[in-house]
């Protein structure tokens, strides 16, 4: 017995119509809002100037955790204990909130949980740009 499949007359009754109107108005309004953009930065203006400023889109500086093979935490050369290093991660994460960025080197040696442990921290502060960092493969 053959099954007849009955085909569907749904976009036969779209009418295309008004969804051309409105990519075109979107199209007109992106036109216009540029061209208002241009003017604004073509006003002849002095500007004052800041000695101290700095740019906002600086990038902070990264955090590098070392781990050494019996599982000691150094950061800047000083050794850090799991608590001490939380303090100082939560302090860079006040810092630099949500662009605060940790790198983590592990000896090849050390346990993993060590490096589980830096990510813990990273995370219960705050800081989730955080990343294991290895040596070029050759």
């Amino acid at each position: 017995m053959s099954v007849r499949i009955g085909k569907g007359r749904a976009l036969g009754v779209i009418s295309f119509t008004p969804l051309v109107d409105v990519v075109f108005l979107l199209l007109i309004f992106f036109l216009v809002a540029t061209r208002f953009e241009e003017e604004e930065r073509e006003m002849d203006a002095t500007l004052p100037q800041a000695s101290e400023a700095r740019p906002l889109t600086s990038k902070p500086q990264e955090l590098i955790v070392n781990i050494d093979r019996q599982g000691a935490y150094v950061v800047r050369r000083v050794t850090y204990t799991s608590e001490a290093l939380e303090r100082l991660l939560r302090q860079a994460a006040v810092n630099n909130p949500g662009r605060q960025a940790v790198k983590i080197r592990a000896d090849e040696q050390c346990h993993w949980k060590y490096v589980v442990e830096v990510m813990n921290l990273c995370n219960r502060v705050g800081i989730r740009d955080y990343s294991p960092v290895v040596a070029p493969g050759t």
